[in-house]
């Protein structure tokens, strides 16, 4: 009399271990998206931060008297969010930003601007991954640049 074997105990035999190959060929790809969307998720985060801290420093540049002792206490108001004209001792809104990395400008003719004009210049995000290495680039030292362009609020 001949037993009859079971399919499911027939293809659980040559299935041993597949799972395990499997894992190994998909988790370095969920890696990779996982680190990716952490690396974009942490620039676009720098990116808005600064962009937020050129229009407070914008703002508060706009109402008051157009001097560089004003100009620097918005330097300083876009950096560390305080308004003494020196940082030293006080934690930066994003890593490695300084005074020297905010650009202020004006326009207009008079005693007055017109327009005032607050820019990061010279910062460069540091990505904790260098995702461009894997892709035969580099992503190191992008450039973030934001800035904010607002009307003078005093008068001639």
């Amino acid at each position: 009399m001949r037993r009859a074997i079971s399919v499911s105990k027939q293809t659980g035999r040559g299935e041993r271990g597949l799972q395990l190959f499997e894992l190994a060929l998909v988790l370095p790809l969920l890696f990779l998206l996982m680190v990716t969307a952490a690396e974009f998720g942490r620039y676009f985060y720098t990116y808005t931060v600064l962009s937020r801290a050129t229009r407070i420093a914008a703002r508060y540049i706009a109402g008051h008297v157009y001097t560089d002792a004003e100009k620097n206490n918005a330097k300083s108001l876009a950096v560390c969010g305080s308004l003494t004209g020196d940082c030293t001792g006080k934690t930066p809104v994003v890593s490695n930003l300084t005074t020297s990395n905010i650009q202020i400008t004006s326009t207009g003719s008079g005693t007055l601007p017109d327009l005032v004009t607050v820019q990061i210049i010279n910062y460069y995000y540091q990505p904790v991954f260098n995702l461009g290495n894997w892709i035969s680039g580099t992503w190191a030292n992008v450039a973030v640049s934001p800035s904010t362009t607002m009307r003078y609020l005093l008068e001639n």
